[in-house]
């Protein structure tokens, strides 16, 4: 349909579609700036954020026989004790196996090396050359961007100061005073939307505590299954081996399978050919395990992605933010597709309501 001046309707709803997109491009990009200038205190309150995730459900249980200050003190040392030790099983693995590990590696990619010189390849050592060339020019930059990520992260020592106490304080008060917080957030917005943000606003923290929780134990299940696989199969360092798939599987989809590369490698090394192909398949295994049955189930709708949508998220939390940006890249990209369904209409669970009665001070 066409209207007097001549410019059809759709035209015309396509071009109110795209400023106002751009307009929230803009909101964004300004925030990712203010972001960026106080990185290191963004930071500290999400880390805050994840603890608090962490925490909460112990100290909602020990509340229910003892005051809630002693129960959060009791539910911190419990989550802490926990992340030390297993901070220091993963440590103390690869600090004692390490020297076999990087010897069996080295002689795996030996392995690959002559394959590629006497196999149906059959490339020359100037060839084997660039591609290793490549490979290490590949590491370095990775080894760069975490080194530089951490620098970063870090900064000065009156930054680290500064952080960490923000995120002692956040971690209190989240804990503590979790609705009063959140109540005077939303006592700052108009009254007319105030609703819709909070209800925005716990369907992010839903998202973000949900996947929290559940990667902890998808990692460890990762780990526990090709533990068991490795120590199967015969395969060597095996201990060493799961630390490594239990750190790579804390990034979704690609973590754990590159992590289970190493393992393959090792294979080839002490065990042949054979051995590597079947820690390969147990790779698809249990990478397919941890997609369709391990994360629905212990993660439910907390982070209802596809695996495409998860890749690209990674992706471009790495290129943004390094290492830091893959790891938060999934809870952030769960939170802001959990809004948009809610903002779109779409999400049965939270009905869209067009003129709600205002969201109280505090709940």
């Amino acid at each position: 349909m066409v209207e007097e001046d001549g410019i059809p309707d759709t035209l015309k709803r396509l071009s109110g579609i795209t400023w106002r997109l751009l307009v929230l491009v803009a909101g964004f990009v300004l925030i990712a700036r203010v972001f960026d200038s106080i990185f290191p205190v963004v930071f500290a309150l999400f880390f805050a954020m994840l603890v608090t995730a962490w925490t909460s459900p112990v100290m909602n249980l020990l509340h229910k026989i003892m005051p809630k200050v002693l129960a959060m003190i009791l539910a911190l040392l419990a989550i802490g004790s926990a992340i030390v030790l297993v901070l220091y099983s993963v440590i103390s693995s690869t600090i004692s196996e390490g020297p076999k590990l990087a010897t069996s590696i080295q002689s795996g990619f030996a392995d690959i090396e002559t394959w590629m010189k006497t196999g149906p390849l059959h490339l020359d050592a100037a060839d084997i050359g660039n591609l290793l060339d490549q490979a290490k020019g590949l590491g370095a930059d990775i080894a760069k961007g975490v080194l530089g990520d951490a620098l970063g992260a870090a900064g000065s020592i009156g930054t680290l100061i500064i952080a960490g106490s923000v995120f002692i304080f956040g971690v209190i008060f989240f804990l503590m005073s979790p609705a009063t917080i959140w109540g005077w957030v939303i006592s700052w917005i108009p009254r007319k939307t105030s609703h819709h943000v909070d209800v925005a606003g716990r369907i992010a923290w839903e998202s973000i505590s949900g996947y929290t929780r559940g990667i902890v134990i998808v990692a460890f299940l990762d780990a526990l299954l090709v533990f068991i696989g490795l120590v199967i199969l015969g395969v060597p360092l095996a201990p060493a081996l799961a630390a490594v798939v239990f750190i790579g599987a804390f990034i979704p989809v690609i973590g754990a399978p590159i992590a289970t590369f190493f393992a393959a490698i090792v294979a080839l090394a002490e065990k042949g050919p054979f051995v590597a192909l079947l820690v390969i398949i147990l790779t698809i295994i249990v990478g397919s395990f941890d997609g369709d049955v391990m994360q629905p189930l212990v993660m439910g709708k907390a982070v209802n992605l596809h695996p495409l949508a998860i890749v690209i998220a990674i992706a471009a939390g790495a290129i943004a933010l390094g290492i830091v940006g893959a790891l938060i890249a999934v809870p952030i990209a769960g939170a802001v597709y959990g809004i948009a369904k809610y903002v779109t209409g779409r999400d049965p669970e939270h009905p869209y309501i067009d003129d709600p009665e205002p969201a109280p001070a505090a709940t």
